[in-house]
């Protein structure tokens, strides 16, 4: 039997809402450059499954790791932090 542990979370700004059911995400990361040592902004974009629909375009979410759902669905949508104005 194998033990489950810890979902990934990361927050990020919904980019894209054309599809039903389904987000798309855009998270930033800071990483820090090997040779120059300055923190560089990273950014992904991840395809992520809101079964109500609830989230609108600039809207800041928490997404949780999941089970594959679709070809390209690997998140899903935990809570919504900021409504986008």
């Amino acid at each position: 039997m194998k033990v489950q542990g810890m979902k990934r979370q990361l927050v990020g700004m919904v980019v894209r809402d054309k599809m039903d059911k389904t987000v798309v995400v855009q998270v930033e990361r800071l990483v820090k450059h090997k040779l120059y040592k300055k923190y560089i902004k990273r950014r992904g974009k991840f395809a992520v499954n809101d079964k109500n629909n609830s989230c609108r375009i600039g809207d800041k979410v928490l997404i949780t790791e999941s089970r594959p759902l679709s070809k390209t669905k690997r998140w899903r949508l935990s809570k919504i932090l900021e409504k986008a104005v």
